[in-house]
């Protein structure tokens, strides 16, 4: 059988049937799991082998017809973006806790409210699929479900009970499909757990809907989005790690240094979605005069006026006043000391009285993380000093980097314990910038033991520093007191830690748009 020919027949006709959706053209293959297509980063395979059973009931047309039909409707319908599909997937796993049996559940709504899309909405042979398709008790009860929500007999086999309350959960209504879900997996946990008792649960007949299937830039927009649908961190880390090797494939992992492979920092992967979800306008560092007088356009040459001053090249080789030029000269512009964005030293505290950051939300990484940000964007680097009890070796150190994943993962350290600082530490960092003096943002409780010689340090640090103290104590009126006449320090009090993100930024472009504190 061409199966090749006669996919690339079909393909045009599909596509215009979908309003041509944006995928790649198709390809036939061999698939080793018992399932009759796959889609990787937006390209469907379909199985061979499957085909050629499908082609024993069917003509071969109706075969590859009824198969794109189904793999474009997934992209077109259901579950239409990447943040859906994780949205899905953790309420299943919210009601069955098996990893395994959510991604079934999760395959089989997607198939479901994808399939009925199709078959309400155009003319396709998928239904004569199904009607030849065989499976287990899970399989049959959908095929009895699309026998009742699609009116024709697919001789599907299932509880006429169950099958009646399956059939009045509102697929189609993309608003309500958490609840349509929750109900779902409520009504067929018995045939789940059936299906996945003593053996991995096997993938639906037609595929299962691996988060490959997306495109990179789908999966970074998705998972921003997921970021902020969540209920807590800990619910978005868990739903990583469950899908922790396709995190790593799309690039997401670090091995570490520990030669087993990528690992997937949830927790990091966390912050680093929220914060790229704010973007800041960044503006150029005003020019100045450098006080160097460079050439900028010609005139002609007087014999009163010097000659070393003539440009040979624009004078034909001669030295007559009037015919020779001679280059006039004004003082150029530079970026002052530097040139672009300054780099961003992120000293942040991690102290007991902090929130730890991988157990819970911390306004405080988040806010750092948006500045990381900010600097990122602008071609800069950013060193982070994550900090507890600095004097008993409570630190983490990285260096001036643009390794994001670096800066999140050193961000989300917490060391608990004490509060103090080593100011040398810090000046160790900065002396590593050789282009310019960096900005320097730190946030903290102010519940420092080494507060004199932190205000001391600070005085004498001549770029640009940035504090934010969480909550009112004595030591705030103290540090205010002593860095009032700071020209370049702001500090900011937060009562609330929401708020940080919003001071971080806030500041941050004031810093882009050339204003001094």
């Amino acid at each position: 059988m061409d199966w090749a020919q006669i996919l690339a027949d079909l393909w045009p006709r599909v596509r215009q049937k979908h309003r041509w959706p944006e995928l790649p053209t198709p390809q036939m293959g061999t698939i080793q799991a018992p399932v009759a297509m796959q889609m990787r980063e937006k390209l469907i395979t379909l199985n061979t082998a499957t085909c050629d059973e499908l082609a024993e009931s069917m003509p071969p047309e109706a075969v590859i017809e009824a198969l794109l039909d189904h793999g474009v409707s997934h992209y077109t319908r259901c579950p239409w973006d990447f943040a859906t599909h994780l949205q899905l997937y953790a309420t299943a796993k919210a009601a069955l806790g098996r990893r395994s049996l959510a991604r079934l559940a999760t395959d089989s709504f997607i198939d479901v409210v994808s399939n009925t899309a199709c078959v309400k909405d155009m003319e396709t042979p998928l239904p004569e699929v199904y009607r030849h398709l065989g499976g287990g008790a899970l399989q049959g009860a959908l095929t009895a479900l699309y026998s009742q929500i699609w009116g024709m007999q697919l001789h599907g086999s299932g509880d006429p009970a169950l099958v009646r309350r399956l059939a009045r959960i509102p697929y189609l209504d993309r608003q309500q499909w958490p609840q349509s879900l929750d109900r779902f997996v409520h009504l067929l946990r018995p045939l789940l757990e059936a299906e996945g008792r003593g053996q991995l649960p096997q993938p639906p007949a037609l595929g299962s809907h691996s988060l490959e299937s997306y495109s990179a830039a789908e999966v970074t927009l998705g998972l921003q989005a997921f970021a902020q649908q969540v209920d807590d961190i800990q619910q978005f880390s868990e739903i990583v790690q469950d899908f922790a090797r396709e995190f790593a494939t799309m690039g997401y992992g670090n091995d570490g240094g520990t030669g087993v492979g990528p690992q997937v920092d949830a927790e990091a992967l966390y912050y680093m979605q929220l914060a790229r979800t704010y973007h800041l306008p960044v503006r150029g560092v005003p020019l100045e005069r450098s006080g160097v007088l460079e050439p900028y356009s010609h005139a002609p040459w007087e014999a009163s006026q010097p000659v070393h001053d003539i440009d040979i090249w624009t004078s034909f080789g001669k030295l007559l006043p009037g015919l020779s030029q001679v280059w006039k000269r004004r003082q150029g512009l530079v970026y002052g000391q530097r040139e672009g964005t300054p780099d961003c030293l992120l000293v942040l505290d991690s102290s007991g009285s902090m929130p730890n950051p991988r157990t819970q939300l911390s306004e405080a990484v988040l806010g750092a993380a948006c500045a990381a940000e900010a600097y990122l964007r602008c071609e800069a680097r950013v060193a982070v000093y994550n900090f507890s009890d600095a004097l008993m070796g409570g630190t983490t150190v990285l260096p001036f980097t643009r390794d994001h994943q670096a800066i999140y993962e050193a961000l989300c350290v917490y060391h608990g314990g004490g509060t103090s600082l080593r100011p040398r530490d810090l000046d160790a960092l900065r002396l590593t910038v050789s282009r310019t003096t960096p900005d320097v943002l730190l946030i903290t409780d102010m519940q420092l033991t080494n507060l004199d010689d932190v205000v001391e340090y600070l005085i004498g640090v001549k770029g640009r520093i940035t504090v934010i103290h969480i909550g009112e104590n004595s030591a705030t009126d103290r540090f205010r007191t002593a860095t009032r006449e700071h020209p370049r320090l702001q500090i900011f009090t937060v009562l609330e830690r929401q708020d940080i993100p919003k001071i971080v930024l806030g500041q941050v472009r004031r810093y882009f748009s050339g204003v001094q504190g």
